[in-house]
């Protein structure tokens, strides 16, 4: 019996693997040249539903049942992808894009259904640029629109800030730029009502760090957990620890099972000055830190960071997703809030 050699069957396995990835790359191409020729044509189908319809009292027979009609016809044709309900989205693809060169190569027909859904025209711009440069999944993106992402970056901003991400998405040019408020955190399946601990929230994201991750925006890598600061004899331990790819910075977090206070602040001042002179190096910009509890007391927080040079934030996270209501009444206590300060 012939003995295949060991270099033999490295040399077969490293064909396997060569033709294997020569396969996935021509299929991964293959899928978004159908994607993009997909999404163009349905374009071009909602130009000619509009157009159509535009075009007189002679096409007045059809009114309101056009859509229905033209559902039955193409159904029969050419099979499933033509209800009426998709048929409504495809003339609506059109109309909120009007012009071809504005619809993305890099988004599938999936991507703009589930955005077309949305009223608002700074929510779709918002959403639309978002996918796009973060290349986010149809499951991420659905993600993003329950959880009000816009809505939660926009409560911070004031209306020329608001426009801007509308229109660019958020660009990141400092730690300000990718903070919000609250978080939200309902991935973690723990329940709304605190008789976990701490660990348990941080076990609970360590486990879902990708979603953890996706939450926190854009340019976010994992550093570690329980991350250990040792002085003089005494240790300290960072929660979670992640650098910013972007900012090029490390982001140090605290987790709070309650409200944050003034000791949680100068505990996390601690760790980004021990950071900024022990751990970054050249070309790292100076880090940041995030203590996130359930709650904050605006006032104590306003007073507790006062005076304090480093980048740091406090910001709120929740179990479950916001409503518009809910967001509608934050924005409303916060510009209240900013009032009552303002007067004293």
């Amino acid at each position: 019996m012939k003995v295949v050699s060991d270099h033999a069957t490295s040399q077969y396995g490293e064909l396997v693997e060569s033709i294997g990835s020569l396969l996935m790359e021509a299929r991964a191409r293959v899928a978004t040249a159908i994607n993009t020729t997909l999404t163009r044509t349905y374009w071009e189908i909602g130009r000619y539903i509009v157009e159509y319809e535009q075009k007189g009292d002679d096409r007045a027979e059809y009114g309101a049942n056009l859509l229905n009609r033209l559902s039955e016809d193409l159904t029969i044709r050419f099979g499933k992808g033509f209800g009426r309900t998709n048929l409504q989205y495809i003339k609506r693809f059109y109309l909120v894009f009007p012009k071809c060169g504005t619809v993305s190569r890099k988004l599938s027909w999936s991507h703009y259904y589930e955005i077309l859904k949305l009223d608002d025209p700074l929510e779709i711009g918002f959403y639309t640029k978002e996918c796009e440069s973060q290349r986010w999944s149809v499951r991420e993106l659905k993600r993003q629109i329950r959880s009000m992402l816009y809505q939660r970056l926009s409560l911070s901003k004031d209306k020329k800030e608001v426009l801007r991400i509308a229109r660019k998405g958020v660009e990141i040019q400092s730690p300000e730029d990718i903070i919000h408020d609250p978080y939200v955190l309902e991935f973690t399946g723990l329940p709304e009502d605190p008789i976990w601990s701490e660990k348990s929230l941080e076990d609970a994201l360590a486990d879902n760090l990708s979603r953890f991750m996706l939450e926190l925006g854009k340019g976010f890598a994992f550093v570690g957990r329980q991350y250990r600061i040792s002085l003089e004899g005494r240790h300290f331990y960072v929660d979670l620890v992640f650098y910013n790819v972007i900012l090029k910075t490390y982001c140090l977090i605290d987790l709070k099972k309650g409200k944050a206070d003034h000791q949680d602040i100068g505990q996390m001042n601690l760790y980004i000055d021990f950071f900024k002179h022990e751990v970054c190096t050249d070309g790292d910009s100076d880090p940041f830190g995030i203590v996130l509890g359930t709650d904050k007391d605006r006032l104590t927080v306003k007073y507790a960071l006062e005076g304090i040079t480093n980048k740091l934030f406090v910001s709120r996270y929740q179990l479950f997703l916001p409503s518009q209501q809910s967001l509608e009444r934050e924005a409303l206590r916060i510009i209240e809030a900013h009032s009552k300060m303002d007067d004293d």
